[in-house]
């Protein structure tokens, strides 16, 4: 195997995980049984408390 090869097929690879990990990313923020976790992180700077 040549670098070119090896640099061809990591990016490759590393480009496929990144992908993966934002879906996960993305189902995990737009799952709707984390609506009420992400509401109240985001009315968290507004409380009194």
């Amino acid at each position: 195997m040549t670098y070119d090869e090896v640099a061809s097929i990591s990016g490759s690879v590393g480009l496929v995980l990144f992908m993966a990990m934002f879906a996960v990313v993305l189902a995990y923020a737009l799952w709707p049984r984390n609506k009420d976790k992400f509401d109240k992180a985001a009315r968290a700077p507004l409380d009194e408390e």
